[in-house]
């Protein structure tokens, strides 16, 4: 019989290592498959890799070839461009020689015989060779007009230079057909040199209408009394100059005679605005933003509102899906078109492009318009802002694509300063909470860093986003279905959460973390005590305390805290089972920066008495008005299962979250003796109860400035003489060993385990053995497996049944999860057994 308890050990052991052996088998398939299917995908990889190399070979020779294509087209472009110069040079030499051949051409017509009263005719000779000159010259212009037009340059300047060209040829002809008769004879008075210099002045310099320049200094020339001193006319035949060379030489009244400056502006919009539409297709999508100064401009002058709409929408549309730097740039030139503008036209004219990208397929587009709606606000009537602006931002709020989301969260912070009154206040509220509820991170975290500052801002309605954040935290817990739904069990009453309800919790408690600074502000300025100043730089002191206990006027904003958010939070904590430490966390958190922000005074004579309350212990009340004691203690549990919740849920807070603020550690270390060793010195204390009491001593692990008090209290209660307490320690120190760093297990958790291990209690001795398993388990430190062997060969040698069976346990349970050497040691033990 006695051989019984080894062989079940045996077998137990057994059990394990073929379900071990099972469990590695199985994996060792898996892990086959999966080998199996990447050689697969690999050898895909690699038949791509090699496609795509062919396709990269093929792809830089055809980039080498068009490189070299266009190093010779530019080869070809100097080229042509060198021939051009050449042509304009000697072009202009020509049109110096026509200058200075017209200029003693006017001058040898314009001089006659000042001895006689006639003119009887001009040298035979001479006015042939003029006109030889002049129709060779003539020939000389049409050559070089006709090569002029060979070359490829279609600027302004060859155009005005073919005008001038035009001009001398015009003017030759004139002189050619003159009849003009001149004498061989020097000119009897001088002649003015700014007359003789006027027609190189004007081919110099030519203007819109060169014929006009022309003719002056020829008119100048006819009628000058001082070239015709005595007197003389023209022959007889030419006494009177034909009609067209009046006209032609003719001064006109106007001598601006091109078009008006605004008509050719018009038609310079005019032009743009026909071909931006055709050229921003042909444009590099990367480049296409440098043509966003000519589409402004063309969208700002244009006269038709049809077509500034087409280009508005071009604008919006110029990038298929613009990166972050390409919105910026679309939206600044959006926001300079607005202040152009003004109000009506962004109203009607960009707003209106906002609505048509608001359900693009792209998000990209769509976040240039929850981008607009932010930065256009400044630009329209603020009736617009809260309307037609505001429902496009909310119909964002509901967009897939969590970058739009996030950018209708910041841009709605942008628009509240615009609102002109307070009617859409708790739709904003409704769409913040919306947003702080939002699955994302990033979306939840512009909304708690720039909306809800901004709302609070905006509205000044801080009583009112509390209660409805109070109400809402609440809600998200009630609505989750209860762990047990057996009535009236402590299961009942606690709540299933799922991942969405606990990320919407975790929000919301952040929430009020946040607007804890706030509380805190407007608490101060609502003071009614304006004569107490502020003591220890807080103004809650006990003086203020005091004064507010009276109950003789009424402080609604710092009531709130104690009296609504308290009560709200203790609710929460009794709602939540043990695994939900995330939000214990949160909660814990808060309450800590409550007591950093309201004071040393405030923790110690309000939040303490509330949660000690809450517990069920007895607590000072003295500095609460009278008309809220009802109300505290309606807090403090009444039955069995409210008191076992208390113990699940809020003791935990009290002890980490209230006792546990600096300054308290006096006070934690008196509630901790009390709660751990006098409590558990008390005879018929259930294993429940004080499983619940350890589960809030493992939570206050959690925060490792604790680790010290804690074990100075296990020690004393390792140590004492009660077994009950020794239990109590083990079951602590297997709770906590998780918590702890592999420093404080070999400096605290091992010492206090071995010592309970040697005690002479076999049931000491037992948890001791679990405990030692779990740290087993959780550390993989050479030193303190051998320790834990040592000792377990310790407890195998006392030869116990109860402590033999406690070791087989407690080694079965470590073998998954501990080191190599821990498992030979625990195959030798097997071996040893069934020898």
């Amino acid at each position: 019989m006695k051989l019984l308890p080894i062989q079940l050990a045996s077998v137990n052991i057994s059990l394990a290592f073929k379900m071990e052996k099972i469990s590695l088998i199985r994996e060792n398939e898996s892990l086959q498959k999966a080998n199996d299917r990447l050689k697969y995908e690999k050898e895909l990889l690699m038949k791509n890799k090699n496609l795509a190399e062919g396709q990269i070979n093929a792809l830089t020779k055809s980039l080498a070839t068009t490189h070299k294509d266009l190093k010779d087209k530019k080869n070809q472009i100097q080229d042509v461009k060198h021939a051009w110069e050449q042509q304009r040079k000697e072009l202009n030499d020509r049109r110096d020689e026509i200058a200075s051949l017209k200029k003693h051409v006017d001058i040898s017509g314009s001089v006659q015989d000042p001895v006689s009263n006639s003119v009887d005719f001009a040298q035979p000779q001479t006015f042939e060779n003029y006109k030889e000159e002049i129709k060779s010259l003539q020939k000389e212009i049409e050559r070089l007009n006709a090569e002029e037009r060979n070359i490829p340059n279609k600027g302004d300047s060859s155009r005005a230079e073919n005008e001038s060209t035009y001009t001398e040829e015009k003017v030759v002809e004139m002189d050619e057909n003159k009849t003009l008769i001149t004498h061989p004879m020097e000119p009897a008075g001088p002649v003015d040199s700014n007359v003789l210099s006027a027609p190189v002045q004007t081919f110099d310099n030519s203007t819109h209408n060169p014929e006009e320049k022309l003719a002056e200094p020829v008119m100048n020339l006819s009628n000058s009394n001082d070239v015709f001193p005595s007197g003389g006319t023209l022959s007889q035949q030419n006494e009177k100059p034909p009609s067209e060379y009046i006209g032609l030489h003719s001064k006109p009244e106007n001598p601006s005679s091109g078009p008006a400056p605004e008509n050719m502006g018009l038609g310079t919009i005019q032009i743009l605005a026909d071909a931006l539409p055709k050229i921003v297709p042909y444009v590099l999508i990367n480049h296409r933003e440098e043509l966003i100064p000519l589409i402004m401009c063309a969208i700002e002058r244009h006269p038709d509102n049809a077509t500034r709409d087409s280009l508005t929408h071009t604008l919006f549309n110029l990038i298929k899906r613009p990166d972050e730097q390409q919105r910026r740039i679309i939206m600044d030139a959006c926001v300079s078109l607005a202040k152009n503008f003004g109000e009506v036209r962004t109203e009607t004219e960009i707003l209106p492009q906002c609505w048509e990208q608001i359900n693009h397929m792209y998000e990209e587009r769509r976040l240039l318009v929850a981008q607009s709606c932010g930065e256009l606000a400044e630009f329209v009537r603020s009736e617009i802002c809260d309307s037609l602006i505001l429902s496009i931002i909310q119909q964002l709020i509901e967009d897939p694509a969590t970058v739009v989301r996030e950018a209708a969260a910041h841009n709605l912070a942008l628009l509240l300063p615009h609102f002109p009154h307070m009617d859409k206040y708790f739709k904003v509220e409704e769409l913040m909470f919306q947003l702080a509820c939002d699955p994302s991170g990033v979306v939840v975290e512009t909304t708690l860093k720039e909306l809800l500052p901004a709302i609070i801002n905006w509205g000044n309605k801080l009583d009112h986003i509390l209660r409805v954040l109070i109400s809402h935290i609440l809600a998200s817990a009630e609505r989750c279905p209860p762990l047990s739904g057996v009535e009236g069990s402590v299961e009942s009453h606690l709540r299933a959460l799922g991942e969405e309800d606990r990320w919407n919790l975790d929000v919301l408690l952040r929430i009020l973390a946040d607007l804890i600074p706030y509380v805190h502000q407007k608490a101060i300025e609502t003071c009614p005590f304006s004569s107490v100043s502020e003591s220890n730089g807080t103004i809650f002191s006990i003086s203020v305390l005091g004064l507010y206990a009276g109950g003789h006027v009424e402080w609604p904003a710092f009531e709130w805290m104690h009296a609504d958010c308290f009560s709200g939070l203790i609710q929460l904590a009794c709602m939540l089972p043990q695994k939900e430490d995330s939000l214990r966390n949160r909660t814990t958190n808060f309450l800590l920066a409550v007591s950093e922000h309201f004071g040393e005074s405030y923790s110690k004579h309000v939040m303490v008495p509330i949660f000690m309350v809450a517990v069920g212990d007895a607590a000072d009340l003295t500095f609460f008005p009278p008309y809220i004691h009802s109300r505290i203690e309606g807090l403090k549990p009444r039955t069995d299962v409210a008191q076992r919740l208390a113990i699940l849920g809020i003791l935990p807070l009290l002890l980490a979250g209230v006792l546990g603020c600096p300054g308290k550690h006096e006070q934690l270390a008196d509630y901790l003796r009390k709660l751990l060793v006098e409590g558990a010195a008390k005879e018929n204390q259930s294993t429940t109860h004080n499983n619940d009491i350890v589960n809030a001593v493992r939570f206050l692990c959690t925060f490792e400035e604790h680790h010290s008090l804690i074990f100075d209290i296990l020690w004393e209660m390792v140590v004492s003489s009660n077994i009950e307490l020794k239990i109590s320690a083990a079951n602590i120190l297997k709770a906590i060993v998780t918590y702890v760093s592999t420093k404080v297990a070999s400096a605290h958790v091992l010492p206090a385990l071995i010592t309970l291990g040697s005690d002479q209690s076999v049931n000491v001795k037992n948890a001791s053995i679990d405990a030692l398993g779990a740290v087993a388990q959780h550390f993989k430190n050479d030193m303190i497996v051998d320790k834990i062997r040592v000792q377990m060969d310790a407890f195998l040698e006392d030869g116990s049944h109860e402590t033999t069976m406690a070791v087989v346990r407690s080694l079965v349970a470590a073998v998954p999860n501990t080191t190599e050497r821990f498992r030979d040691y625990i195959l030798e033990f097997h071996v040893e057994i069934n020898s």
